[in-house]
């Protein structure tokens, strides 16, 4: 089962300052969640995120679980080469109930890392293997993205977003699920804000679709 874990304002900690805690810390940086990497050292990319502010850095070598004492975080994603330590990182994590992921053993771990085509952080499609080949998840999603590229277009993401706007709105004013959905539907059949999306007027169309939620009935 793929599920999407509500991380905004969470603390995430990610243990590791290298290419495989970078990959994480790219993946969380779209979840506006708080990110605070504890390492002895970290390399450049992550350096430039600390810098600009992205992320929090503690540099500190962990010989034990003190440190996480001191910060009580939601989840815990450890990424180090040191397995025992790994090991270690995960049992503590397990034993506090505070989600956990180890790079180097995915079957221990809380949940998995799919593979994710992302479309302007809007549209996010797994590539999942169930931890059985993270490689073959990458060879999929790397084949997937060019055929998904063809089928998604701007015109699908901005409806997306005339939608969320329109959906926000709806909820203010109908009643019912049942309703909410048929004034939804109806944004996305409305030629009319379908050819101002195609335009790029996004304002415009969702001025059309404030003026089709006043006239609901």
């Amino acid at each position: 089962m793929i599920v999407h874990l509500n991380l905004h304002d969470r603390l995430v900690i990610v243990i590791g300052g290298g290419n495989e805690a970078l990959k994480r810390i790219n993946s969380l940086l779209r979840e506006n969640c708080q990110i605070l990497v504890i390492s002895s050292a970290i390399n450049n990319q992550i350096k430039t995120l600390v810098k600009n502010k992205k992320i929090k850095f503690k540099k500190q070598k962990i010989q034990n679980m003190n440190i996480f004492l001191t910060h009580t975080p939601y989840m815990i994603i450890t990424t180090t080469n040191d397995k025992k330590l790994n090991q270690k990182i995960i049992n503590y994590a397990k034993k506090k109930k505070i989600i956990a992921y180890s790079s180097d053993n995915p079957e221990l771990s809380d949940f998995s890392n799919p593979a994710i085509i992302d479309f302007a952080n809007i549209i996010q499609i797994a590539i999942f293997t169930g931890g059985r080949s993270p490689a073959m998840s990458k060879k999929l999603k790397e084949e997937s993205e060019k055929i998904f590229k063809k089928i998604i277009t701007k015109e699908d993401i901005n409806q997306i977003k005339i939608q969320n706007k329109a959906r926000e709105l709806a909820r203010k004013v109908i009643a019912t699920q049942n309703e909410r959905k048929m004034y939804l539907r109806s944004i996305m059949n409305d030629k009319e804000i379908k050819q101002l999306i195609k335009d790029g007027k996004l304002k415009k169309a969702e001025k059309q679709a404030i003026t089709i939620l006043r006239n609901w009935k």
